[in-house]
């Protein structure tokens, strides 16, 4: 890993691979082996940052709102989001949860090799995922889910399966958080380049001559505001992809004149190729979380257990801390410390949105809206997940970690209170589709803006130019299950091995 200033000028590359995230690292770790890979990441190392990699400081990074944060804060609708800015991406800054996702989402992803998708998530799981160990409040939750009806107990497994189980941590058990920048262990170091704090400003490309543009090399800056080029050494199967995640990978297409014509004449873009899906179908799934004030102390913990239920809405765990961040006060006599925070997060989603430019700093985080339950199924299915969750804490199992005095109601007027962060909506719930709508988070799962199938091919291949692909959750068109960790991970590493496969062939056979 170098930074950015000490890049030179004007560089050369087989492949040059656009954001190093969770998919874009194993993608060019794996192509690394064959030939030479320029990875620009416009963040910086996560290793020796204790906030990234130490489990008692999960979350710190949201408050830093510094511009060197490996967290960059946006927001939408009212929402508090952020979007990873560091080398590793969002397995820097998420809840370290590690669930391979539903089977349709390999259908969805055009992904055909179901041999190869195994070995992919194994070729990660291998490096930076751990069985985690289970907490008494976990324990007591996982048999209350169960006997909720979120059944059969599944115990331990990586797989989406319906019911209750215990899922895999990227957190080992001296609590270190185990990123995607831990798989460059696998990279090729004379194939591999790696710069940090190097924003990307555009793709160029050369259309002279040609009936669809071509794209050849990348305009990047360093951090003393130097600008650098970097170019495909001119090979027939030399690419760019782009892998600089839900709101990268549409914005810099946009910058390079890749997008919907009149986000581009509004900047004075030149139009490279009129694409009106570029920053379509953005969506993020509605997180909602319900605190239960405990009697006993509930052992710190983020989440490893899930609850997948049959109608479309998964119940997660986080105790003994502050998960949402709000002012000690707004717990109203009782503690974070002292209690859990049962999560719903509505599948899919169908609500969509779209994303916008301000302006052409990529620094700068474009405008999004996801349209947060706009379809009525969404809604649906947060109130069957609040139900659910209501159901789970009035169990036996749960008994011990909830006031025996405590109604349903006590709970949705606490947490109504404990909105921090978000618009005034009211602190009294008339009703459970209002609860949902008031208390509205993120679950930082947020997807589309380079869709397949309307952006790119099957092979990830941008439509109407040439040497370019994205890869990465841009692409997405449903967070496929609990967390879409897992799956990004091995689309890099599955679409890595298929490039390079084809190309190898191609060159014995020229």
């Amino acid at each position: 890993m170098h930074d950015a200033t000490k890049a030179p000028k004007i560089s050369s590359y087989d492949y040059i691979v656009i954001g190093g995230g969770a998919a874009g690292i194993p993608l060019a770790t794996t192509l690394s082996a064959k030939y030479s890979v320029l990875l620009l990441e416009r963040g910086g190392s996560p290793y020796g940052n204790h906030n990234v990699t130490s489990l008692s400081n999960i979350g710190s990074y949201f408050l830093d709102s510094s511009p060197t944060s490996p967290a960059q804060r946006f927001i939408s609708e009212g929402v508090i989001n952020s979007r990873a800015r560091v080398l590793g991406g969002g397995t820097c800054i998420n809840a370290g949860f590690y669930s391979r996702g539903q089977p349709k989402f390999n259908k969805e992803a055009r992904l055909m090799d179901e041999k190869l998708v195994r070995e992919s998530y194994e070729w990660t799981e291998k490096v930076m995922v751990f069985r985690p160990v289970e907490t008494k409040w976990q324990s007591a939750l996982r048999a209350a889910l169960v006997e909720a009806g979120v059944a059969p107990d599944n115990g331990f497994t990586y797989n989406h399966i319906v019911g209750t189980k215990v899922s895999g941590t990227i957190f080992d058990q001296n609590g270190t958080r185990h990123t995607a920048a831990d798989l460059l262990q696998h990279a090729n170091p004379k194939g591999l380049s790696i710069l940090l704090h190097a924003p990307v400003h555009k793709i160029l490309f050369k259309t002279k001559g040609r009936s669809r543009p071509l794209a050849y090399g990348v305009v990047f800056e360093d951090s003393l505001g130097k600008k650098h080029r970097a170019y495909l050494k001119g090979g027939q199967k030399d690419e760019i992809i782009l892998s600089a995640g839900a709101l990268g990978s549409p914005q810099l297409l946009m910058f390079s004149g890749i997008g919907p014509k009149e986000q581009l004449d509004a900047h004075k873009i030149k139009v490279m190729l009129q694409q009106p899906f570029v920053g379509k179908g953005m969506a993020d799934n509605p997180q909602n979380s319900i605190f239960v004030p405990s009697p006993i102390a509930v052992e710190p913990s983020t989440i490893h257990i899930v609850g997948i239920t049959r109608f479309g809405s998964f119940i997660e765990d986080t105790g003994g801390f502050n998960f949402i961040f709000a002012d000690p006060s707004a717990y109203q006599g009782y503690s974070p410390q002292m209690g859990g925070f049962l999560i719903e997060k509505t599948n899919g989603p169908l609500s969509e949105g779209e994303l916008k430019i301000e302006n052409l700093n990529p620094a700068d985080n474009p405008s999004v809206t996801f349209n947060y339950f706009k379809e009525p199924e969404d809604l649906r299915k947060c109130v069957n997940g609040i139900r659910t969750i209501f159901k789970t804490v009035e169990t036996k199992a749960y008994s011990n970690y909830k006031y025996a005095n405590l109604t349903v109601k006590d709970i949705l007027d606490l947490n109504m209170k404990l909105q921090a962060y978000l618009p005034v909506r009211g602190n009294k719930s008339s009703s459970l589709e209002r609860y949902c709508k008031s208390s509205v988070r993120t679950m930082w799962h947020y997807h589309g803006g380079c869709q397949i199938g309307k952006v790119v091919d099957d092979e990830y291949k941008v439509f109407g130019v040439d040497a370019l692909r994205v890869i990465d959750g841009s692409t997405i068109l449903n967070s496929p299950g609990t967390n879409p960790q897992a799956n990004v991970l091995m689309l890099g590493r599955y679409m890595g091995v298929t490039i390079l496969g084809q190309r190898i062939a191609n060159d014995k056979s020229n």
